[in-house]
């Protein structure tokens, strides 16, 4: 300990100590900007072992500081070691925080479709943003607990089901229970040990972090959380599909010179006749098998709405980094809009397939073929 304290005296330390306060109000933005971008380039799958123990031990670390936060404001702590740093354990918090909530936003907006799923992402961007200029709230006991939940939950909801290897509604509600009991087990330590907390505050905060349980669970039956850890790594409608070895070999119309990324048909030009192949690559954690399955839907221009003609069905297995690989085909199809829904069994939108069916004459676009 002496040790340490010597260390912190040291020119070298208060030098960087007074670099940082001269230059504090630009650290939110670049520590945002930092862990986001830092978390995009290495966070590649959410059934890594090792993100996956990482992300644990922020929670517990983060859970530390909240207690170790309110035991200094309740006077129960002495050590003048410990005080002497205090003023830095809401920027602990803020870190920890900020981590966690930068990995949950990269590994859900991989799973998420933004058409069903942007209300539970937007309350992680806002949380993640949020969080790097709300340092001095982070001492606020209901804040401090509202967001450790919310963290936790987010947490507990993909990595159950890559831990057992299962994906459902069960599933959901046992990871959600697991978290709430973590939360309220954790709550009343720190009620035991703080004597400012009454049994009062434990149950009105109790209720709190309860109707937000609800309210994440009802997201969930709304289809508004994303159906983590499934993702869809990529899909597209082509001209014609079929699997050559390990690969798939893919045919679509070849783009104009400057249409170089075209790699699939977003308008469908259709003779009497065609099939038209849609491929989607999901990406599912190792041990989870699912059944996934293609819904696809026609505008009808009479009724302003969209009207479901198949929903086809294929299992993938989990393990490829790519995704697993699958593809239904249709016939008969009429011109105008459609698009392809990449679902779970229960609905859950994993993607969006959209394109537009045009029928052409005796002249055929040149087919362009890759594999993947």
């Amino acid at each position: 300990m002496k040790i340490i304290k010597k260390l912190s005296d040291t020119t070298a330390v208060r030098k960087v100590v007074g670099t940082y306060k001269r230059y504090e109000r630009f650290a939110p933005a670049l520590s945002f900007m930092a862990g986001f971008t830092w978390d995009s380039l290495t966070i590649k799958r959410i059934d890594l072992w090792l993100d996956n123990i990482i992300l644990m031990a922020y929670i517990l670390l983060l859970g530390s500081t909240i207690l170790l936060v309110n035991l200094i404001s309740e006077g129960r702590i002495k050590n003048p070691f410990i005080l002497k740093y205090q003023e830095w354990y809401p920027l602990a918090i803020q870190f920890f925080m900020g981590g966690l909530f930068s990995a949950y936003v990269v590994l859900y907006f991989q799973s998420a479709s933004i058409t069903k799923n942007w209300i539970f992402l937007g309350l992680l961007v806002l949380v993640l943003v949020g969080n790097e200029f709300i340092r001095d709230r982070l001492t606020n006991l209901k804040l401090q607990f509202i967001l450790y939940f919310f963290a936790v939950f987010s947490f507990f909801i993909f990595f159950i089901p890559v831990l057992l290897g299962r994906m459902n509604i069960y599933i959901f509600i046992l990871s959600g229970f697991l978290s709430l009991a973590f939360i309220l087990t954790f709550l009343y330590t720190v009620y035991r040990k703080i004597e400012g907390l009454s049994i009062r505050n434990f149950r009105n905060l109790s209720m709190i972090l309860g109707g937000f349980f609800l309210l994440l669970n009802l997201l969930y039956v709304f289809n508004w959380i994303p159906p983590v850890p499934l993702s869809l790594k990529e899909g597209g409608i082509y001209h014609h599909v079929s699997r050559q070895g390990d690969d798939y070999r893919l045919k679509y119309e070849k783009g104009s010179w400057y249409y170089f990324w075209k790699e699939s048909d977003h308008d469908f030009h259709y003779q009497e006749g065609d099939t038209v192949f849609c491929f989607a690559s999901v990406f599912a954690p190792t041990r989870l098998n699912k059944r996934i399955y293609h819904h696809w839907q026609y505008y009808s221009e009479g009724e302003g709405e969209w009207k479901t003609t198949d929903r086809m069905n294929y299992e993938i297995k989990g393990g490829r980094d790519g995704g697993y690989r699958g593809y239904t085909y249709k016939r008969n199809l009429q011109p105008g809009k459609w698009r392809v829904n990449v679902e779970t069994d229960g609905g859950r939108i994993l993607g969006r397939i959209p394109f537009t069916l045009v029928t052409q004459g005796k002249h055929s676009h040149p087919l362009k073929t890759i594999y993947k």
